[in-house]
């Protein structure tokens, strides 16, 4: 007997379709079309074919956004892989106090980054708390230009980023830890394996899935980075734009009555293309993985 109609599960999953249809599917195909024509506000579009990438090929602010995000992407992914998988080997004991360290490690992960990059700016200002300590400490003798030189103000934005998101791969570790059993460990020791022996050869391949998709989703992020730069340059990316993200690059094309939103829309396309890699990167793994285990 039946409880239901043969329409009702289209009912309950209908909106969350119409949802993704709407604001997810429907802009993306519109940005794929608007990226082989020279849309701008207020103006109708022009089909170009290809023009757009073709300029992608020649354009220097491009390419200075595209190294910045690989050099996010490659200091990024190995330091917020390694650090909070040593920090959740650190609080997952179960000690009296480890509590409150865990809450201190996972707090910057809660707070807004618009606010902590703000705060960061604050520190790092040529007249900021960190120039002034050093100067009273006699390290340097002027301020160092943190936010103004081009690698200091990049330095700035990574340290914060993995600041902020160390805390949240530690609790990912901390789950994936959980799931270890602790006779391999008991095992290890008893075959004379030190603390170091077992934390290669028994805790790294316990944690391998967790340490790979963490690193897909650190160079997801990395190559999508906005807040950090945006605060810490004014919104400049920096002198002569060398630290602008692909991101604010995309913002800064495509904003304002004069906006090229088609070569906007081509940047876009590309950014959603590098994105793409990392994630093929890991399927492939697994497949291959896959292919093992069942052979």
């Amino acid at each position: 007997m039946k409880s239901h109609r043969w329409f009702t599960p289209w009912l309950l999953i209908g909106p969350a379709i119409l949802w993704v249809l709407v604001f997810s599917l429907w802009p993306f195909i519109n940005t794929v079309m608007l990226s082989f024509t020279d849309a701008r506000p207020l103006r109708p579009a022009n089909p170009v074919g290809l023009a757009q990438y073709e300029r992608l090929l020649t354009d220097e602010q491009f390419q200075y956004a595209l190294l910045t995000c690989l050099i996010y992407v490659v200091v990024c992914v190995p330091l917020l892989t390694v650090l909070p998988l040593l920090l959740a080997l650190l609080v997952e004991k179960n000690i009296p106090g480890i509590a409150v360290f865990r809450t201190t490690f996972y707090f910057p992960v809660i707070a807004s980054v618009v606010v902590v990059a703000l705060i960061w700016s604050w520190l790092f200002d040529s007249k900021g708390v960190i120039n002034q300590a050093l100067e009273w400490m006699g390290i340097v003798d002027q301020p160092i230009a943190f936010l103004v030189d081009r690698w200091w103000l990049l330095g700035c934005a990574i340290l914060l980023t993995v600041w902020k998101g160390v805390g949240y791969y530690m609790v990912v570790y901390l789950a994936a830890l959980g799931n270890t059993g602790k006779e391999l460990h008991e095992a290890a020791m008893l075959d004379g394996a030190g603390s170091f022996r077992r934390f290669l050869s028994v805790t790294i391949p316990s944690v391998r899935g967790a340490m790979l998709l963490i690193s897909v989703l650190i160079a997801v992020s990395a190559m999508r980075v906005f807040t950090e730069l945006d605060i810490l340059s004014n919104g400049t990316g920096g002198p002569g734009g060398y630290d602008m993200s692909i991101v604010m690059l995309i913002r800064q094309v495509g904003s304002g009555l004069n906006g090229n939103l088609g070569y906007a829309a081509a940047i876009s396309v590309v950014l959603f293309l590098l994105t793409l890699i990392p994630l093929v990167a890991i399927l492939l793994l697994n497949r291959e993985k896959k292919e093992k285990v069942a052979a």
